[in-house]
């Protein structure tokens, strides 16, 4: 795992891919965007070719695992040897959380749990620290936990390069580390888990946006945040699609997560260029404020891509949108339980332990609207054999 790279979903959402966090962040400004020629900008530092590549393969891979049982399941799995950590049970498992700071964290944290719930003849103790979407809380949480005894140390980054010395001061502890959902830039960690990644994210989206919208039409990509690698490779992925297709990227803009910037970052842009003709989405947590804002104009909502929070699916089906949604599913959130509790029984897992990244068209959308789910309940979460379920998610 010479890096891991990871949402949120996608994503995600982040999909958040699950990324909100309280660094700053700026926007690139419209004439910098109309400098660089497809508006798309420098490739991100993030942007590694192999690892592109590898991803936009796994697109069309086979899983190997249950059928029905998707956070099972691998996708070209290479499996490491975990003998060294096998303990008798029952165990303490550890988590540092990056954060419960969005829908998408917060519907794969209560997956989690349920997860956990399903294991107690074999997990004595299941402890989360919640970072707040800070790095150097989830820094300091990371070595509080070192001193209590976990047998396993589940991660959830809440930046890469920043959480790096602080998972690789864990694995030399000699705690066996599972790094999940956003990656690292070290290969301590025994395995790291996530759907196929952001590059196949937003290769799906930005593929869809282009070959929806008119020859050469005006496309505004909306970001959440910088430095997650999980959104950066989404993004970079999109720029080599939208550059390979010679649309008009006429801005790159982040959003913080945060439906009324979103709002009025799309009304600036419909004002400045009269008609937006498609809009690409790091993440679907805003993607109904993005549609609001073109209804709100009194514009048609051209191409656009989200996730699969059920607000956005909804809102889909009933304006009969052109819209796609791939996803970064909420159902991985329960593999790491279960990659902790092979570990500690010195079973082989795979590494890394790529997950099936689904994505919803218009061909399967009815399949995961449900009007029994919460607005912001996410669609994969793959909780419905779980205990507490639908209560726990509403």
């Amino acid at each position: 795992m010479r890096r891991a790279i990871a949402v949120l979903a996608t994503g995600a959402v982040l999909a958040l891919a699950g990324c909100a966090t309280d660094e700053p962040t700026a926007a690139p400004s419209s004439a910098a965007s109309d400098a660089a020629g497809s508006g798309t900008g420098e490739q991100s530092k993030f942007f590694v070719q192999a690892d592109y590549d590898n991803e936009l393969a796994l697109l069309d891979a086979t899983a190997t695992g249950p059928a029905d049982k998707p956070w099972e399941q691998a996708l070209n799995p290479r499996t490491v040897d975990t003998a060294k950590f096998k303990k008798p049970g029952p165990y303490k498992i550890c988590f540092s959380n990056a954060g419960l700071n969005n829908p998408w964290r917060q519907v794969g944290f209560k997956t989690m749990q349920a997860e956990v719930d399903t294991h107690r003849g074999q997990i004595k103790e299941f402890v989360h620290v919640d970072a707040e979407g800070k790095d150097q809380k989830q820094i300091a949480d990371i070595n509080d936990l070192l001193g209590k005894d976990c047998h396993a140390l589940i991660v959830s980054p809440n930046t890469t390069a920043t959480l790096t010395p602080a998972v690789e001061a864990a694995c030399q502890k000699g705690l066996p580390v599972i790094v999940f959902d956003r990656g690292v830039d070290t290969s301590c960690p025994v395995t790291f888990i996530n759907p196929i990644g952001g590059y196949g994210f937003g290769h799906v989206a930005a593929e869809f946006v282009s070959q929806k919208m008119k020859p050469g039409g005006k496309v505004l990509a909306l970001r959440i945040l910088p430095g997650v690698d999980v959104l950066e490779t989404r993004w970079s992925a999109a720029k080599v699609a939208f550059d390979k297709a010679g649309v008009n990227v006429v801005g790159v803009e982040f959003t913080d997560g945060d439906p009324a910037k979103t709002k009025k970052i799309v009304n600036d842009y419909i004002q400045r260029y009269g008609t937006i003709d498609g809009v690409w989405m790091d993440a679907g947590a805003v993607a109904v404020a993005a549609v609001e804002a073109f209804q709100d104009a009194g514009q048609p909502v051209p191409p656009i891509n989200g996730e699969d929070q059920l607000d956005f699916l909804k809102l889909w089906k009933d304006k009969k949108l052109t819209a796609i949604a791939p996803t970064y599913p909420t159902y991985q959130w329960r593999t790491p339980i279960l990659a902790a509790l092979k570990v500690l029984n010195g079973e082989q897992v795979p590494s890394p332990w790529k997950l099936p990244q689904p994505t919803i068209t218009s061909d399967n959308l009815e399949q995961y609207v449900d009007p029994d789910m919460p607005p912001l309940h996410y669609a994969m979460c793959g909780c419905t054999d779980l205990p507490g379920y639908p209560q726990r998610w509403k």
